[in-house]
């Protein structure tokens, strides 16, 4: 016996489903398209509804979503949760998980993704090594993808003024050599840089394996109008290019905003897309949907049509009220939420309606909070309002349509100003005390990292802005200062707030000032915000060094130190007991290889605050690098023993016992940096010179290898590896390594020596001299070239020459026993 059919009340009640009448047409146009196959030249790969706030394009995604299901399709849902392109590839990724289908490999890399761009974001940068040189000239759009592509530039217009073209591609080769040595791999590196290039291919393969479980897969985009700036391009370069590879066929794209799709860019793939403009209901779906709640009372149905004008979210919200009595007909300044309002004869309920209006987002906690009930009617009574068809219910959180909330909020704001601050003011309060519930005994520093605690912080800050936003305003600009100093995300989490408060309040101080960082984050990141608070928002001198400082790092990660300078220069101005700044001018100092200034600045620092960890581990590197050994011991020590766990400050003291030929105590501080941070080149390099004095090649060159392959394109560890393979004997290999370096940097002097004696061994005599020639013209005092050079000449019989050079080696460096025994070799020969 068959499966038996559903009954005629059973269907009448799915096509009623949650209350939706109308889009007949679009919601049967979807349905046909999913029995097409993908080879029909019928079937659309992309729909695109788009209309007006509260035309009821949610409601109808919402629907769409459903009869995809219905066809047994997996499917997404995105909105304006999502920030970025990752973020919506984790919103897929979760979603399809839930209905059985795993993307490990996706999830694996957005893990990496998030743990490489917090780390880049939030991690100091390290001191520069000095036998790393000087950056190479980058080019311009490398300089842009780069820097922009971690958020710490914006474009070209607003922030032409800060940096020059040439300083914009010295930062992206400054920037790309620090996450190159902070990353293991080139993968890790790009998932910082360009995050799109490796996720989009991994995420393409695994729908291409979940295609094979499902007969649709269909991806949902609502609220296209505020994801679309940073999703559109991508999705038409997924859905119609090939530089990620391909999307399986049974995949439809649904996205839904207010404005209609762009034709420059989507005008070509009009024949495989439909277009669903969504109007005001007419007055027979409006009557429709009414008559399906039992409204049927011509006066009140009049009245519910001219007070919302046929929009889907306000005929609906009325309906749901089920009102008999048209009540106050004819008032013209009514509105549909008042009339809603009035129908509702509980006043519990309308109490908590209008409440719960307040706080931007809903859960239970916060509904405890803005309800006055006794908690054993408060289960019911959320349960209530998370089932109002204007209440968008997310799962974990609640939130009101935002036509409706608008009016609700201008209503209350409007009939009782003091009532409005009072229920802000105790949102404010609940919502303190949960952020120092949060904080729980946790640094500053620690707190603006955690994203609870933020969340907190700005939901407390909204309802404050509401409550006494002349008061406030000040306080949450410094905490956008704050924001700044984490990155741009979360400084444009607080520009929105101060947008968000400033509508809802009315209060245009707080909107404009919103706006205007607003603004300024999209065009010129938090450099030029931060400027922006400079000059307008009237802090006082501390606060106003405390900004400095904050914009003297964000010039700094971008390599632009003259101008990182002259900011910590004013904060110092400001305010001459702020360690901070000293540390940060230090910092400056170190990367521009002023290495005494840079040392002065941290004796200040530390005489304001002793037991920073970190300015005595980069006190002590300053030292090492000008061959101050004891004292740069001494601040190593302090270091590590302040902060063990900083992987920086044992490498260097590693470092310093090399200098001192003390094989077995840098090994065993090397070892221990590496411990902490296995990833570490800069210690692997360093291990390396203490396996090649210990003699034990093999370990030399394993550490090398490991670290060339963590970075291949730093010039010292390539270059460092190119000669312990020449010592090794293996010259061919070696030369691979030096010209690899030089394609890189044609001007590292210390590839082109290595490269000279590489080449002198092989008996290439005129090809080692012009390398080694070029050595000395990019460095004249380099004792080691010249010994090369004299060793080059000797062999040609030039000895004229090999004695010219290998008596200015021993002029250069007299304690060098290598060149005192190169020129006695050619005074020999010379007989």
């Amino acid at each position: 016996m068959g499966q038996m059919r559903p009954s005629m009340q059973e269907l009448i009640r799915q096509r009623r489903r949650a209350g939706f009448v109308g889009r007949g047409e679009e919601r049967a146009a979807f349905r046909t398209n999913l029995d097409l196959p993908p080879e029909d030249e019928r079937h659309r790969f992309l729909f695109h509804v788009h209309g007006n706030a509260g035309v009821g394009k949610t409601f109808l995604v919402r629907e769409l979503d459903h009869i995809a299901r219905e066809k047994g399709a997996l499917t997404a849902h995105l909105d304006e949760n999502v920030g970025s392109v990752p973020e919506a590839m984790a919103a897929i990724s979760r979603q399809l998980g839930a209905q059985g289908c795993r993307f490990k490999e996706l999830d694996r890399l957005l893990a990496a993704h998030r743990e490489r761009r917090h780390e880049a974001e939030v991690a100091a940068v390290a001191t520069p090594d000095p036998d790393a040189g000087e950056p190479s000239a980058g080019s311009l759009a490398v300089a842009r993808a780069g820097l922009a592509g971690l958020g710490m530039v914006p474009g070209v217009g607003a922030f032409a003024g800060v940096l020059d073209p040439a300083q914009l591609a010295q930062g992206a080769d400054r920037l790309r050599a620090g996450l190159s040595a902070r990353f293991r791999s080139l993968e890790d590196v790009q998932l910082v840089l360009a995050p799109e290039q490796v996720l989009t291919p991994v995420l393409l393969n695994e729908l291409t394996d979940a295609a094979d479980t499902a007969p649709w897969i269909v991806l949902f985009f609502d609220t296209y109008e505020r994801t679309g700036p940073f999703l559109d391009g991508w999705l038409h370069e997924v859905m119609t290019g090939g530089r990620y590879g391909s999307l399986p066929a049974t995949l439809v794209v649904v996205t839904a905003g207010q404005r209609p799709f762009d034709t420059t860019r989507w005008g070509a793939f009009a024949d495989f897309m439909t277009d669903v403009p969504l109007r005001p209901f007419t007055e027979a779906e409006a009557r429709g949907l009414l008559a399906g709640k039992g409204v049927v009372s011509e006066p009140v149905v009049e009245e519910v049509l001219r007070l919302t004008g046929g929009l889907p979210v306000l005929v609906s919200t009325l309906a749901e009220q089920r009102p008999t009595d048209p009540d106050d007909i004819g008032d013209p300044s009514a509105t549909a939420v008042e009339r809603f309002l009035k129908w509702e004869q509980d006043p519990v309920r309308r109490s908590a309606a209008l409440a719960c209006a307040l706080p931007r987002h809903l859960d239970m906690d916060v509904f405890r909070a803005a309800v006055d009930c006794p908690d054993d009617e408060a289960d019911a009574l959320f349960a209530w309002l998370r089932a109002l068809p204007f209440v968008d219910d997310r799962g974990d959180r609640l939130r009101y349509h935002d036509l409706v909330r608008e009016a609700m909020l201008r209503m209350q704001r409007g009939r009782s100003p003091r009532g409005w601050a009072r229920q802000h003011a105790c949102l404010a309060r609940k919502f303190g005390e949960w952020r120092a519930e949060s904080a729980a005994d946790r640094e500053e520093q620690e707190l603006w990292a955690d994203e609870e605690w933020r969340e907190l912080r700005l939901a407390e800050s909204y309802h404050l802005l509401c409550a006494q936003p002349r008061a406030t305003l000040p306080v949450v600009l410094r905490d956008f200062m704050k924001a700044c100093d984490t990155d741009d995300v979360t400084a444009a989490l607080w520009a929105r707030t101060l947008l968000d408060a400033g509508r809802d309040g009315d209060t245009e101080a707080v909107s404009r000032w919103g706006s205007d960082l607003s603004g300024t984050l999209a065009e010129g990141g938090v450099i030029v915000a931060l400027g922006r608070l400079l000059s307008r928002a009237g802090f006082d001198e501390q606060t106003q060094a405390c900004a400095l400082v904050i914009r003297g790092a964000a010039l700094r990660r971008v390599g632009a130190l003259q101008e990182a300078l002259r900011e910590y220069d004013r904060a110092i101005a400001l305010d001459d007991g702020f360690a901070r700044a000293y540390r940060g001018r230090s910092y400056v100092r170190g990367e521009a290889g002023d290495y005494e200034a840079a040392l002065g600045d941290l004796d200040r620092a530390l005489a304001l605050a002793p037991d920073h960890a970190s300015a005595h581990s980069v006190r002590g590197e300053y030292h090492r690098v000008l061959n101050h050994v004891d004292e740069a011991l001494g601040d190593l020590d302090k270091g590590i023993e302040l902060d063990p766990t900083h992987h920086f400050a044992w490498a260097s003291r590693g470092a310093v016992h090399l200098a001192r030929g003390q094989l077995d105590a840098a090994q065993a501080d090397l070892d221990r940096s590496l411990d902490l941070n296995p990833d570490y080149t800069w210690a692997l390099v360093r291990r390396a010179r203490v396996w090649r004095g210990l003699g034990d090649p093999a370990r030399q060159l394993a550490d090398l290898d490991r670290a060339v392959t963590l970075q291949p394109d730093w010039p010292w560890g390539r270059c460092e590896r190119g000669d312990a393979l020449r010592n090794a004997g293996r010259v061919e290999e070696s030369l691979r390594d030096y010209d690899h370096v030089l394609a890189l940097r044609p001007d590292y002097a210390s590839a082109h020596a290595s490269r000279g004696a590489a080449l002198l061994q092989l008996g290439h005599h005129e090809e080692a001299l012009t390398a080694l020639n070029r050595a000395l013209d990019l460095n004249p005092a380099y004792t080691w070239a010249l010994c090369r050079r004299a060793e080059t000449h000797l062999a040609r019989t030039a000895f004229d020459l090999a004695l010219a050079d290998a008596d200015r080696a021993c002029e250069l460096s007299p304690d060098d026993g290598t060149a005192r025994a190169v020129r006695e070799r050619v005074r020999g020969a010379v007989g």
